[in-house]
């Protein structure tokens, strides 16, 4: 079995950064495009920086990188819960941005989350392979 993981070629690092960077980007696109210039525009934003931060610091801090890594499958957690439980509570939004933006997070990080659940078996298939 080879050691590095890649889930569509990509480490899961480079996935958090992938990811975050969309998010990001798609907060901002969000809040310009939008009239009232609302801060919950932003939400996509205030998700995906924290993300692209984690993604960059677990490939300069090697060691880290577990940790690191499990921080960000929280966030993704909280990507996929959140969008969710906002629909749950207030049905389904009128405005096309905020019902894009809460799409966006569920989709992103559900595809972060597969691929971090994927790496972390890979790690553990490892792990019990070499008998560490």
């Amino acid at each position: 079995m080879d050691d590095a993981f890649s889930f569509f070629g990509r480490s899961v690092p480079d996935l958090a950064k992938i990811i975050g960077s969309i998010l990001v980007i798609f907060g901002i696109a969000t809040y310009i495009i939008s009239d009232q210039s609302s801060i919950t525009a932003l939400i996509p934003s205030f998700m995906g920086a924290p993300l692209l931060v984690l993604g960059i610091l677990s490939e300069r801090m090697p060691d880290m990188r577990h940790h690191l890594m499990h921080a960000s499958m929280v966030l993704a957690l909280f990507m996929v819960i959140m969008p969710i439980s906002m629909v749950a509570m207030m049905g389904i939004p009128d405005s096309s941005l905020t019902l894009a933006s809460l799409m966006a997070l569920l989709v992103m990080g559900s595809i972060f989350m597969v691929a971090g659940i994927k790496s972390f078996r890979h790690a553990r298939i490892l792990r019990e392979s070499s008998g560490v």
